[in-house]
């Protein structure tokens, strides 16, 4: 069981706790130590067995090979990570200075155009929203004035109504 966690033992310190449970039942923890306060909390996760001592003796070297194994291999993820953040960030402040220097560098001449010189100044495109709406090509044959009276006599009589309704409603408030 020591040599499985040697590994282990290489990169932190290691706490093992035995503990006897009912009949004859043990349990044994494995708690990693943390290193530092920025270190990332996986890699401090406590590892639980519990079984019999013959159960204990045959499997819990293989499992703590396994828990050992899988440690070192987040271990491994997350520094390579760090490592790949690190030069994504040197490499993105690198353009940004590049960019800021070349940005100050700029031919004055070209920001401001000689007077002989037109810039042509290309219409947009318009957009789907910009286009104007299709024209009907159905002709509606003009209202006569019966017509148009009547629909002006409804508008009138719409209005009306309404009006009446919001007296209705005022002096139902008030009463």
């Amino acid at each position: 069981m020591f040599q499985q966690l040697v590994p282990l033992l290489r990169q932190r310190s290691v706490l093992l706790t035995v503990t006897s449970l009912e009949e004859d039942q043990i349990r044994v923890n494995v708690l990693p130590k943390k290193l530092s306060d920025g270190e990332n909390a996986a890699l401090t996760t406590p590892m639980s067995f519990t079984g019999t001592a013959a159960e204990l003796d045959a499997q819990l070297p293989d499992a703590i090979v396994s828990f050992v194994a899988s440690h070192l291999e987040l271990k491994n993820t997350l520094g390579r990570a760090k490592e790949e953040m690190a030069a994504a960030a040197k490499v993105a402040q690198d353009e940004a200075r590049n960019k800021s220097k070349t940005g100050k560098k700029t031919d004055p001449a070209a920001e401001h155009p000689k007077k002989d010189e037109q810039k042509v100044v290309e219409p947009p495109v318009p957009s789907l929203f910009d286009l104007p709406a299709p024209v009907s090509t159905k002709l509606t044959p003009p209202l006569d004035s019966d017509e148009e009276n009547e629909i002006l006599a409804e508008i009138k009589q719409d209005e009306e109504t309404e009006e009446d309704d919001e007296v209705l409603v005022a002096s139902y408030s008030a009463g």
